[in-house]
């Protein structure tokens, strides 16, 4: 049996990229902070002073265990909390939707833990009706009711990983509650540690403010892949094209082609709107599925690039070793979720290449069924590739010097003007 905390502000449930920096913000500013999580070794990291996300580091947690943060398995140690805050994954299901199975167990952990007067929230992206249709009914059956024992809201979280600049405190945070009381309390609640609070008509209203962002982001990106397919026919460099269209200070916002897109957003919250509007309405989000189309076929046409090069040069891709460098999504992270170079290296190995990759972040690898070692030298990995493809470009890749140390390049994030490279 363990030991029920007295007094506890806030429990946050999921100590991922999103509930850790919550959490350290939350602790930061003089609240009492219990993380919840299934995770036995993310608890007990934790609890020892070790983080498993990028942003946080070994001091961070030792400040925020100062503070009094405690992460637990426990039910019982949550029990009673002031806020509840739900930050678990919403991965994609088979039928394009979200997977609401974890945001439904946090759900079921909540509700019998709720006291009268607790406020809980979601931040999980989901579909516009998440917060009222499926959660309230499932807290209601605490015997409490909604609006009068406790408060409900949906405030999407805007955790970038990596970002030097904006963090869980200086990003303004939109709060939807089923009613207005409900938002208040959860303006108050991020109002002791978040700069600026913004908030929304409804649930609704800030469910779908979290589903435009990252669908505007996944549009874009998708017509300048698209721009890059045929610029590369046209004999034209989108790349100055991109950099020359940057010069107008109005009207115009710089999206970059890559290899494909990864992370925790943009490969997937646009798809969940898509899913509701077709189950919902019946008709498509045009938009967002051609999109997803384009984006989906990146590291499908990445692949033919790199065997057009080894013709070019009169080799066979089948049989060619080819170097991937930087198998993250994003620069300087560790962060794996959804990153393109896993397609990208099924493509590659369909066609026969003898695939390597390096990460100066990424120890082993997994791409399907095989697990692969990073390269141990790269400078010798690079001397030995028949072509070197830069998948993610890393601070600490030279990549002037990788490109004269190799004997071709296939550029895909435009970090390079050397001539001898080959960009998307």
């Amino acid at each position: 049996m363990g030991v029920t905390f007295v007094s506890i502000d806030v429990v946050i449930i999921g100590l991922g990229y999103v509930g850790l920096p919550l959490a350290q913000e939350a602790a930061r500013s003089g609240l009492s902070v219990v993380g919840f999580d299934v995770s036995d070794a993310v608890v007990d990291g934790l609890n020892a002073g070790r983080s498993h996300v990028d942003d946080l580091s070994a001091d961070d947690i030792a400040q925020m265990l100062a503070a009094g943060f405690r992460a637990t398995t426990d039910t019982e140690q949550i029990v009673g909390a002031s806020t509840y805050v739900i930050c678990v994954p919403t991965p994609l299901a088979e039928d394009g939707g979200p997977d609401l199975g974890a945001v439904l167990a946090a759900t079921r952990t909540v509700t019998p833990a709720m006291r009268p007067g607790a406020l809980v929230v979601l931040e999980s992206t989901t579909y516009p009706g998440t917060t009222e249709e499926v959660l309230l009914p499932m807290l209601a059956e605490s015997g409490l009711a909604a609006g009068t024992d406790f408060h409900l809201a949906f405030s999407p979280e805007r955790i970038d990983p990596g970002n030097p600049v904006y963090g869980m405190k200086n990003t303004p945070k939109v709060v939807g509650g089923i009613d207005e009381e409900s938002t208040r309390r959860a303006a108050e609640f991020y109002g002791r540690f978040v700069d600026r609070v913004v908030p929304a008509k409804g649930t609704r209203e800030a469910e779908m403010a979290k589903l435009l962002e990252n669908t505007y982001r996944h549009i874009n990106i998708a017509l300048v892949n698209e721009m890059a397919r045929f610029s590369h026919e046209l004999g034209v460099d989108l790349w100055d094209v991109i950099e020359l269209a940057k010069t107008k200070p109005f009207g115009f916002q710089a999206f970059y082609p890559g290899p494909g897109v990864g992370g925790h957003c943009i490969p997937i919250d646009p798809n969940y709107l898509s899913y509701s509007v077709r189950s919902r309405l019946g008709y498509p989000f045009r938009f967002v599925e051609l999109a997803q189309e384009i984006n989906s076929t990146m590291p499908t046409y990445v692949a033919r690039r790199a065997q057009d090069l080894l013709n070019e040069a009169g080799q066979a891709i089948n049989g060619s070793r080819v170097l991937l460098l930087g198998v993250t999504y994003k620069p300087d992270i560790a962060d794996q979720r959804e990153s393109p170079a896993v397609p990208l290296a099924k493509q590659l190995g369909l066609l026969g290449a003898d695939v390597r990759f390096h990460d100066p972040a990424v120890s082993s690898w997994r791409v399907g069924s095989r697990t692969l070692e990073r390269e141990a030298d790269l400078d010798t990995a690079i001397a030995e590739a028949d072509l070197v493809i830069l998948v993610q470009n890393h601070k600490s890749y030279d990549v002037d010097a990788i490109v004269a140390a190799s004997r071709r390049l296939l550029d895909t994030k435009g970090a390079t003007t050397d001539p001898r490279a080959h960009r998307l």
